[in-house]
């Protein structure tokens, strides 16, 4: 990226026409998008469901290692994430930006290529946001708005007694890849001339700077006529999730060790760091699996779905909540996800 043109040459509002002159609208629903002073979206019947996400230079993101481009796929991706763990569509984002003066137009014509990739990929249309002057860094908020059917939309309250606990893809990849980064950029600070080696761990990375939304969980689940009693994604772990089901569903849980989906280059680089890998599934989190708990009676079909696993079940509230190990003892599961308010 060598040309370099400094944004206070276009100002606020030649910033945001340069950067939202492209976009074209995909939905029925956004009547109006960008250009006006509020977006118009028209739902009809269906019911609508809002998420927002903040994002924070050195606090969720490094820029030492995380590609603009990367960051922009990642920052819609997370959003579209919370609308499909309510079984719902989304179909706009909003985007605002706080930027400081070391960004150039070129670089945030790189994130939001990023940003609109993920949008094509995904059917969202970008209807509005904001920029604004940052003295710390770069700051990303993004609503995401999205629609659901009223008989539906699964929330976390959901959950019975006897219920599977279900989850999509594989467990502590993306913490894994986090891992991995943290350690080149520290090898990195220490050596002028310094090429990072990632051979053979591109699945970490990939999940980790490029996660993807499970839609297609959404859309196996629909087809098979099965609507989940309840469900999340897993951002904060699976430990921390597992929990907030728990609790707002009035039960308890047991899991089992041995049926967390976890891939290979997972285990492998949790031995190089010498880690515990069912630590890192339970308590990494940025995974954004979808994790379900649907009735007993849908055993064989859920069974059968491509890239879902059944990892436990639901119990009596006064039953706790538990990982069974591999020996068959129990570990009571706790909430260790990464809270940035410790930090």
């Amino acid at each position: 990226m060598s040309k370099r043109t400094e944004i206070a040459t276009l100002g606020e509002f030649g910033l945001i026409r340069h950067l939202t002159e492209k976009i074209e609208l995909k939905n029925e629903s956004t009547v109006k998008g960008v250009s006006d002073d509020a977006a118009v979206l028209d739902y009809k019947e269906k019911q609508v469901l809002v998420t927002t996400d903040l994002l924070l230079e050195g606090i969720h993101f490094d820029l030492t290692y995380v590609p603009l481009k990367h960051l922009g796929y990642k920052s819609a991706v997370v959003n579209f994430s919370d609308i499909y763990a309510m079984n719902g569509k989304p179909k706009q984002i909003t985007v605002s930006l706080g930027i400081s003066k070391r960004f150039s137009v070129e670089e945030l014509e790189e994130f939001y290529s990023g940003l609109q990739l993920a949008c094509d990929i995904y059917g969202v249309d970008i209807v509005g946001g904001d920029t604004s002057a940052s003295l710390t860094g770069l700051c990303i908020s993004i609503t995401c708005i999205g629609e659901g059917e009223k008989e539906k939309i699964v929330t976390r309250s959901g959950a019975k007694d006897t219920d599977l606990v279900c989850v999509s893809g594989d467990l502590g990849a993306a913490y894994m890849g986090l891992q991995l980064l943290e350690r080149e950029k520290r090898v990195f600070k220490g050596e002028k001339e310094f090429t990072p080696d990632f051979t053979g761990k591109e699945y970490l990375l990939e999940r980790q700077l490029k996660p993807e939304a499970r839609k297609d969980i959404i859309e196996l689940l629909d087809k098979a006529g099965i609507v989940p009693t309840s469900m999340m994604d897993i951002s904060d772990g699976l430990s921390s999730e597992l929990l907030h089901i728990s609790k707002q569903s009035n039960v308890g849980c047991r899991i089992y060790e041995d049926r967390i989906p976890i891939d290979y280059q997972t285990a492998a680089m949790a031995e190089q760091f010498n880690m515990n890998l069912s630590t890192a599934a339970l308590n990494g989190g940025e995974d954004y699996e979808l994790l379900f708990t649907v009735p007993l009676t849908v055993h064989d079909k859920v069974s059968e779905m491509k890239g879902v696993k059944v990892i436990g079940h639901i119990t009596r509230p006064e039953l706790g909540n538990y990982l069974v190990g591999r020996d068959g003892g129990e570990v009571e599961l706790k909430a260790q996800g990464w809270n940035s308010l410790n930090e």
